[in-house]
């Protein structure tokens, strides 16, 4: 009988700790977007938690106070429980080895764990527990002094281009502000440097913040930036340009475009986000035609040149928003994105859970 118990102990011990050695090497280390259910169980239940606090704050300043705390606090939230867990695996597997209490148990699993050293187990094997159990306990906290870091680096490359992006499209960033200034400055015709610049930015967010998932939640130190809301802005100023504007084709912003969409899908797929996997031109979009016709006006307005064939354009314009519209205002309301036209301010009809199960868009 007793052998029976040392036995179940012994196996719900390793698989505690298979468990948290997975999630930490897919959060930690592992270079590409993997959704590990652990980290993903303690992401959503402390999200309900802020969830509860936002009914509360009448203001969006006081909401980007709250939500600023959030990727911070899932991170610390990680690691208070996967060393939690370590401590009940090592208590199962400690009380398999030595056939004490529950109480020496834990108290040989937490000095062991955070390499305390007041307890010494008597045999070999309660020895080598010990050995394990320190290097996991040191393994975690040297793995998120190493993540910080990285985590932190591609957070200032990100923000950035988000300021960059400001000092030309405003606050919050606009597609039409953009191309106003544009023409303003005889820049119009020569926004090649801007495209690729956005190119090589989208393809920097696939790649980070798809394998660091937490970089999303991050937000901008200036409470009405976001990397979201600029993307957006992006997005639809080269979608304009090449649709609406009559300065010629521009090949790096439909590059733009692209790479952009890319990013954004890839993005969503990780958060479960239903988007149209193959839009056609003709799909709907959030954005309304008069919206886009008053855009035209503004444009008009600087002495932007528009192209004649005002059905034409429209069609064209749709055709390339439809690529990235429906998964853009979707993450801008995960997000709590701060307000910017054509994005977070309509995306409160697209907020979906990250729990949610996936479908399609109809």
């Amino acid at each position: 009988m007793a052998l029976t118990r040392d036995i179940v102990y012994w196996l719900i011990g390793i698989g505690l700790v298979v468990v948290v050695g997975d999630a930490v090497l897919r959060t930690f280390v592992l270079p590409r977007g993997s959704v590990v259910r652990l980290t993903r169980v303690v992401s959503v239940v402390i999200r309900m938690g802020f969830d509860g606090a936002l009914h509360f704050a009448r203001t969006y300043r006081t909401r980007d106070r709250v939500m600023a705390m959030y990727a911070p606090i899932v991170l610390l939230g990680l690691v208070v429980t996967w060393i939690a867990m370590l401590l009940v695996a090592f208590a199962f597997m400690f009380a398999a080895v030595e056939g004490a209490g529950w109480r020496e148990a834990f108290t040989a699993s937490g000095s062991s764990l955070f390499t305390l050293g007041f307890l010494r187990p008597p045999d070999g094997v309660g020895i080598a527990l010990t050995f394990i159990a320190a290097v996991a306990g040191l393994g975690i906290i040297a793995l998120l002094i190493a993540y910080l870091p990285t985590i932190y680096g591609a957070f200032s490359q990100r923000e950035k281009l988000v300021a960059y992006f400001g000092a030309r499209a405003g606050t919050p960033p606009r597609a039409v502000e953009l191309l106003q200034r544009a023409h303003l400055i005889d820049r119009l015709g020569d926004l090649d440097d801007l495209w690729e610049k956005y190119q090589l930015w989208f393809a920097e967010i696939e790649e980070t913040h798809t394998s660091l998932p937490l970089l999303n939640f991050f937000r901008s130190p200036e409470p009405d930036r976001s990397w979201i809301t600029t993307a957006g802005a992006v997005l639809d100023a080269a979608a304009l340009i090449n649709s609406t504007v009559d300065a010629g084709w521009h090949p790096m912003a439909g590059l733009c475009v692209r790479s952009g969409f890319t990013a954004l899908r890839s993005i969503g797929d990780f958060f479960r986000i239903p988007y149209p996997p193959d839009p056609q031109p003709g799909d709907p979009i959030s954005i309304t035609r008069e919206e886009w016709e008053q855009a035209c006006t503004e444009l008009e307005s600087v002495g932007v040149p528009l192209r004649a064939d005002r059905e034409q354009a429209w069609r064209d314009f749709v055709g390339w928003r439809v690529n990235y519209d429906a998964v853009l205002v979707t993450l801008a309301g995960l997000l709590f994105a701060p307000y910017a036209p054509w994005s977070s301010d309509r995306s409160i009809r697209y907020r979906v859970s990250v729990l949610g199960p996936r479908r399609s868009r109809n």
